[in-house]
């Protein structure tokens, strides 16, 4: 039983690298295959608990920050889409929909505020002016992230009702 569970958490970080890859070469896909790529986190989550979750996150993230040559995808993935269903996983255990809101858009903005830091730190002097804009990008991701969210919990319980169960059975 071990050996296929861990045969199905290497498969979904195969995969997740494969997106990830995939991000780095086609730029028109980049956010739609990164945020794809962390479905198969949610997948590690759902078939081994939380750590099989954060397992796929850690194998998949580590092996596309040291082999993927365009690294904007697999940081994005490392920071956010990867980690994301581990801690959304973590957060809707509380049971009250109000706290898990905040929750979820507290991690969104520590992300965001780590990316704009570290884009603050290497390309200050090719973005002159973008960082007046924080606030309206804050406001705007913010309402683009509880869409995702919203999408993403979807994705999850089609997955959990249609197919997670139907292995199952036998």
């Amino acid at each position: 039983m071990r050996a296929k569970k861990l045969a199905r958490l290497s498969l979904m970080t195969a995969v997740s690298f494969v997106l990830l890859y995939l991000a780095s070469v086609i730029p028109s896909g980049k956010l739609a295959l990164t945020a794809i790529a962390g479905m198969t986190t949610a997948l590690g989550v759902i078939e081994s608990g939380l750590t099989g979750g954060f397992l796929v996150w850690a194998a998949a993230g580590a092996v596309s920050l040291i082999l993927i040559p365009s690294k904007d995808s697999a940081i994005l993935y490392t920071v956010f889409f990867g980690i994301y269903p581990v801690v959304k996983s973590l957060i809707e255990r509380l049971g009250k929909i109000w706290l898990e809101w905040i929750l979820k858009l507290a991690f969104f903005a520590g992300m965001l505020t780590v990316c704009t830091l570290v884009f603050r730190e290497f390309f200050a002097a090719y973005a002159t002016g973008i960082f007046s804009l924080l606030t309206v990008v804050y406001l705007l991701g913010a309402a683009v992230f509880v869409i995702y969210d919203i999408g993403f919990s979807k994705l999850i319980a089609y997955y959990m009702s249609r197919i997670a169960n139907r292995g199952k059975k036998n």
